[in-house]
C-alpha cells in the first residue's frame, strides 16, 4: 500500500511540474516582445497590446491569426527569428494581460 501511495504521489509531483512547464506566461511573453518584436515595430509592447481588447486578442488566437495580426501589425517583422510557434502562447497571453480593457500596463 505504501508503495502504490509513493508511485501515485511521484507520478503527481511529474504531472504538476510538466502542466507548470507547457503553460505560458505573460511575463516571458514581454521578455520576447521587448527582444524580438519592440525595435522592429518602433512602439513598446503596451502600445501593441492596446491595438485589441481581450475578447478581441482571443477571437484572433482562436481563429489561428495570431501570427497574420503581429505582421499586420508590425509588418518589418521578421517571420523566421520573431515568430516561432514556440513564442505564440507567450505573446498571446502577454498580449491579452496587457489589451486595451485590462487596466494593466507593462513595463516594457
Amino acid at each position: 500500500m505504501i508503495k502504490i501511495s509513493k508511485i501515485a504521489l511521484v507520478a503527481l509531483l511529474i504531472g504538476t511540474m510538466g502542466a507548470t512547464v507547457a503553460s505560458a506566461d505573460a511575463g516571458k511573453g514581454q521578455k520576447l516582445y521587448s527582444k524580438k518584436l519592440k525595435k522592429v515595430c518602433g512602439f513598446n509592447g503596451g502600445v501593441f497590446a492596446k491595438k485589441h481588447t481581450q475578447d478581441q486578442w482571443e477571437s484572433i488566437k482562436d481563429a489561428g491569426k495570431l501570427k497574420a495580426e503581429i505582421e499586420k501589425i508590425c509588418p518589418k517583422v521578421n517571420e523566421k527569428k520573431a515568430l516561432k510557434d514556440k513564442y505564440m502562447k507567450d505573446y498571446y497571453d502577454f498580449f491579452y494581460n496587457f489589451a486595451s480593457d485590462s487596466g494593466n500596463i507593462p513595463s516594457c
